[in-house]
Order: structure tokens, then sequence, then C-alpha cells
């Protein structure tokens, strides 16, 4: 206990709140891998509230000096913090009977008397990196403990515990991340309701805050919920800090995730402004963040200027390289077929992105190339009065019947000319 005594008495004297947040993480340092069980077994549930009062006031363990309530709260926030440690070692003993449950809730104290310190007993806002850990941790723990019930035969279900999203899962079975969410709901509503100076205000937490939410609202498949987070930002970003001064990482999350927001409700222009924000401003050798912000911005720049990606800019994510390629090339050459068939070949993997109906929409554009390559080979026609030749303005429709028959041919069935007129007049519209 004593190395948490000392990291949290020069913590508060060189006033470095990531520092401190490290003295209330549930993982251990790599450089220390017995932080944690150290911590732990330096006392006992009998002991522990005097040893750590001790600690963290006694003067002559520190030259700290907190007011009553505020140096309560520290202590009861490590009393708290003790005893999730012990649920923690446990259910790591156990591996497989782990009781993630027990951990989430345990972890949930930390989190209501960490908040309590701010709402009541004067934390001071350069403190507020130990909020991140602690909703951080929060969802990670509630996503676990709903894993471990979905995987407990009581329950009837037998599964393999992966954290993957699942399009239509069972809703009642995240019970604990949604009481996550409205967790991480109370930090984001104790830092935007802060009106103390922008200096010393709660507000710097806000981007990490609202992260952590679109993230567990995705998890949730509750993405509607994200709008009245957006709603809030937006009402108070006249009492905020400018965006530029935030942490660049708490940007780029946001902006990732804001953009996606926008995608998913059909403003590709919002999507694909915020989605580029983000991606200028991904470090450069975050290539898996890379990746996932342009698995929704190439789609975008698709819709909105009928752009391909080039192999040099997805030659660095192989993934992508082979979801998108096939793509690319049957739009370029307006293989209508060959489309159909690299859609079918990703479909499980663009409808667990939610690209799937935004890539369809591509077919238009593999349409209007073979169109074009129609007026292309229609050549040219004496212009009047013997003057320059001109490209043929008139062209048959049975040359267009032909170049749709002969794209779509893979799939066996006969396009009709009716049809294809259609089309080519919603093609003329578009």
């Amino acid at each position: 206990m004593e190395v948490l005594f000392r990291e949290f008495n020069e913590a508060h004297s060189k006033l470095n709140g990531p520092f401190l947040a490290t003295t209330l993480s549930p993982v251990a340092p790599p450089d220390n891998p017995n932080r944690l069980r150290n911590f732990y077994h330096g006392s006992s549930q009998f002991s522990v509230g005097a040893d750590i009062r001790t600690g963290l006031l006694a003067h002559t363990h520190t030259d700290l000096r907190f007011l009553k309530s505020e140096g309560t709260t520290w202590v009861d926030l490590y009393v708290t913090y003790w005893k999730a440690v012990g649920e923690i070692l446990d259910a790591e003993s156990m591996r497989n009977e782990a009781n993630w449950p027990k951990v989430y809730e345990a972890w949930k104290e930390v989190a209501n008397v960490l908040i309590r310190g701010y709402s009541s007993a004067g934390f001071q806002a350069w403190t507020v990196p130990c909020l991140y850990v602690i909703g951080q941790y929060l969802r990670i723990f509630a996503i676990r403990a709903d894993a471990s019930m979905k995987s407990s035969p009581q329950d009837g279900v037998f599964g393999s515990g992966t954290f993957q999203d699942d399009i239509v899962g069972d809703y009642s079975k995240n019970e604990r991340l949604e009481d996550a969410a409205r967790m991480i709901n109370r930090i984001f509503t104790l830092c935007i309701s802060d009106r103390a100076p922008i200096e010393d205000s709660r507000k710097w937490g806000l981007y990490y805050t609202t992260n952590l939410l679109f993230k567990t609202y995705f998890k949730l498949h509750k993405i509607g919920l994200c709008k009245n987070i957006i709603r809030a930002l937006s009402a108070s970003q006249f009492d905020m800090p400018p965006m530029d001064a935030f942490p660049k990482s708490h940007i780029v999350t946001f902006k990732y995730y804001l953009g996606v927001i926008y995608f998913l409700d059909d403003n590709y222009l919002e999507a694909e402004k915020n989605l580029t924000d983000a991606l200028n401003q991904c470090h450069r050798e975050a290539f898996r963040n890379k990746e996932l912000i342009l698995t929704y911005l190439i789609p975008c720049h698709l819709l909105t200027t009928h752009t391909l990606p080039s192999r040099t800019l997805l030659r660095p994510f192989p993934r992508l390289l082979n979801l998108f390629t096939p793509l690319c090339i049957c739009i370029r050459s307006g293989n209508l077929s060959g489309f159909d068939a690299a859609l079918a070949a990703g479909e499980d993997e663009f409808v667990r992105r939610r690209i799937y109906l935004t890539l369809e929409r591509g077919r238009d554009i593999a349409l209007r190339n073979l169109l074009r390559k129609v007026f292309i080979a229609g050549g040219y026609e004496e212009g009047k009065d013997g003057g320059e030749k001109i490209r043929r303005t008139r062209i048959p429709l049975d040359e267009f019947v032909a170049a749709v028959r002969l794209g779509s041919s893979a799939d066996g069935n006969r396009v009709e000319s009716d049809e294809v007129e259609c089309l080519l007049a919603n093609m003329i519209y578009k």
C-alpha cells in the first residue's frame, strides 16, 4: 500500500491527473505485475479503512491538506477500490468460473463514490482523468458480466463469451451494459453541467466521456440515443473550450463516431466531412483506426463524389483491399453481374459494418459507366455541311439493351428492353 500512498501524494503535489488515475487502474502495469495483489494483501477488511485514512491523510505520511469532506471521500474511494481489486483478483484466479457480475457491482460502487467526490466533496478539475479510467473499465466489466451470464448454463444459453456485436441480439441480456450506460451518462452530466471557469472546469473531460457513451450505445444497438448527446454538446458549445484545445485522441474518436452516426442517418455530406477530419488527424501509425475510418469514408466518397479508392490507399489495409477491390474493379468496368457477385461475397462483413445498403447504391455508378461505354463506342457522325465530326447524340435503345444484357449475363435472367428503358430514364433523372 505504501506505493499507492506515495504515488497519490506525488500526483497531488504535481497536480498530475493522468498519474493519479493510474492509482485507480484495475490493471497492473507491466513493470509491476503484482501491484494489485500487493495492494490488496497489504490490508484486511477489518482495518482497510483505518490503513487508507492513515496513509492518505496522516500528516506523518503526507504534506497534503484536504477539507474534511474531500479527504473523507478520497478515503472512501480507495476503500471501495480496495474491495473491487479483491473481486478482480478472485475473478482472475477462477478463470472460467469468474464472477464478473460481482466485479461489475464492486466497480460500480467505485464509480458512485468518485461521482460523489465531484458533485459534493470538491474534487478538483485536474483529477478528471480518474473519471476516464473508472468509466472505461465500468464498460469493460459490464460487457464481461453480460457475456458471462449469456454463457452460463443456468440461463440456458451456451455461448462462446465473445464480445462481437450482433445485429439481432437478445437485448435483455445486456442488463449491466445498459446500467453502465446510465452511469457513464451521469459522468457526462457531471462534466457538462460544471459552471467553473474553463481552466478549472470538468468540461475538459467531455469528449472522452462522450466517446465512452457512443461506444456503449453502439454496443447496445441504441444509436438513436447518441443524438441526445450531440444535441447537448451543441447547446453547450459556447461554454466549452475550443475543440482544438482538447487532446487529439479525444477529437479523432469523437469525429469518427460522429461521422458514423451521420453515415447511418444517410447524411453522407456531414459524414464525409467528419470522417475526413478524423482521418487527417489520426496518428500516422494508427493503422487499425485508419482502417475503421476508411471503412465508412470510402462508401461516402463513392456516393458523394463518385470516386473510388486507389490501390495505393488500400495497400496498407489488407482487409479493406480484399473487401473493396472486387467492387471497384466491377464499378470501373461496368460489370453489373460481377458487382452483384462481389457484393454477395462480402455481404456478411458489409452487413456487420452497416455499409451494405450504401455500397448497394454503387450499382448505379457501375450502370452509368456501362452506359457511358456504349456512348463512347457509338463513335462519331458527320457534321453538318461536311464539317467536323461530332459524337453521336442519338443512340438506339437496342445498343443499350445489348450492353446491359452482356453486363448482366451471369445472373441467368434475360433483361427486357422495357426494363432497360426504365433504367435509362432513372439514370437521366439522377
